[in-house]
């Protein structure tokens, strides 16, 4: 999946259990930049593995699901 063109549909569709901060950062329309601003302040969920720090694909997009608790 190519960040520059990842939509939140095919997030929801994708079978990866993280996505990065380019592929959150597309499907929102926003800046990477704004994406690590949300996850150092705690607003996404982030997991860091050594040096990377991916986003669980599952809690990313329950922030965007109107039925979510």
């Amino acid at each position: 999946m190519r960040a520059s063109t990842v939509t939140i549909d095919q997030l929801r569709a994708s079978r990866s259990l993280v996505i990065t901060r380019a592929e959150a950062a597309a499907a929102l329309g926003v800046d990477p930049r704004t994406v690590t601003a949300g996850i150092e302040n705690g607003n996404i969920p982030s997991v860091k593995l050594g040096r990377r720090v991916v986003i669980p694909r599952e809690k990313f997009l329950r922030l965007f699901d109107p039925d979510a608790e």
